[in-house]
């Protein structure tokens, strides 16, 4: 074992007295990234409040900052993409206009068509959340160097592939 021990280096050695062949490596690997996926999810959901911000908020104006400026599309893309009911798509939009995040508009080149806008309220907001969550990402990974980064992203992009093929 390379480095100073962590909480799942204990967890191994529990488990492996009651389960000799365990295998540490694979335990290991395995429960670090599940304290890791849990640590950002709770960092994320802290961000979120810190900036008076509802995920459901974040993940559609996230959708929409995606697509580039001017950051709209139409209310059935982003519903399909958030994998949402339509309805339930025009209450979110709704609750977003109300805050000033975004802004319907009618499409130039159908005016039967609207067309969702991020606005620069909902830009800012979303950019400073977004902001936040990086900055833990980035003294999280910031423990390894930029080749062991590269390194770590090709080995979970192979583990990623393997559940793909699937």
């Amino acid at each position: 074992m390379s480095g100073p021990h962590d909480r799942v280096d204990e967890h191994i050695a529990r488990w492996r007295e009651v389960l000799p062949d365990l295998d540490p490596d694979i335990e290991g690997a395995v429960t670090r990234m599940q304290f890791l996926v849990k640590h950002l999810s709770r960092v994320k959901q802290a961000t979120l409040s810190a900036h008076d911000l509802h995920r459901f908020e974040f993940d559609t104006m996230h959708a929409l900052a995606r697509r580039g400026e001017p950051y709209e599309a139409g209310p059935s893309e982003l519903a399909a993409e958030l994998q949402m009911s339509p309805a339930a798509m025009t209450g979110r939009l709704d609750a977003l206009e109300q805050r000033g995040f975004l802004s319907r508009l009618r499409s130039p080149k159908d005016r039967r068509k609207v067309i969702v806008r991020l606005s620069p309220v909902g830009h800012r907001a979303w950019r400073a959340a977004l902001d936040g969550m990086g900055d833990e990402e980035d003294r999280i990974l910031g423990a390894l160097t930029g080749a062991e980064r590269r390194q770590l992203t090709g080995l979970l992009r192979r583990m990623l592939r393997r559940v793909e093929e699937q």
